[in-house]
């Protein structure tokens, strides 16, 4: 059973892991590569609205997108894309990253031997994903500016959309702990995370929503939470 305090706790992760930035045009929008075909219609949006003059997908396959994107996840969004009347010149496809950090390098590398100049990027993600695609993007390709975006969902809407509460709140817990272990192992900048949304990661951890937290050679769950 969800409680209250759950409910508390899981809205103060998801306010906190997106960052409120307001879209604006860029040189290209990257939309990383999940089980959630809402990337693609929002990078879709953002292309029309003219933030952007290309897209560019990136994503391979998950054990959580084997079965709903058979082809891939960047294949399944380019489909998703065209379908919705985005010209195929306007659309680029990276299909192997399996990681956000690989979403960003490959895309990177990508963009560089299509001689792209790329100043800023659109970078669209879930929306309890903001965060840890900016502060891997951040690290990772430090000379541009990014930009997170993601569907404008409130939660409630978006665990609707997904059909699975705990599922959601696991992730935001899961999304929540990389982003405090990751910055010591190279992958992403350091962000600082406020006792409050600790205090919220914490209970919820306790409370045995835990099956995407990261776990060491003893299983053991890591847990570098800073005050």
């Amino acid at each position: 059973m969800i409680s209250t305090q759950d409910w508390a706790d899981t809205r103060r992760l998801w306010d906190y892991h997106q960052m409120d930035h307001a879209p604006r045009p860029c040189s290209v929008a990257i939309g990383l590569g999940s089980h959630d075909l809402g990337v693609a219609d929002t990078a879709v949006d953002l292309y029309k609205r003219g933030m952007a003059p290309l897209l560019l997908f990136t994503g391979a396959t998950s054990p959580t997108t084997r079965e709903r994107m058979p082809r891939g996840e960047a294949v399944h969004y380019q489909e998703r894309a065209l379908e919705l009347g985005v010209p195929s010149s306007a659309v680029l496809m990276e299909p192997r990253a399996r990681n956000t950090g690989e979403n960003i390098r490959f895309s990177r590398e990508l963009l560089e031997e299509a001689g792209i100049d790329v100043s800023s990027v659109l970078l669209i993600s879930r929306p309890y994903e903001e965060r840890r695609a900016y502060a891997t993007a951040r690290k990772l390709w430090p000379e541009v500016e990014i930009v997170s975006a993601s569907s404008p969902m409130k939660l409630d809407d978006y665990v609707d959309s997904i059909g699975d509460a705990h599922l959601v709140i696991n992730m935001l817990v899961g999304a929540l702990q990389r982003l405090l272990v990751y910055p010591e192992q190279g992958f992403m900048i350091s962000q600082q995370v406020p006792d409050d949304v600790i205090d919220a990661y914490e209970r919820l951890s306790r409370r045995g929503f835990t099956s995407r937290l990261l776990r060491d050679e003893q299983g053991q769950a890591l847990n570098q939470a800073r005050r």
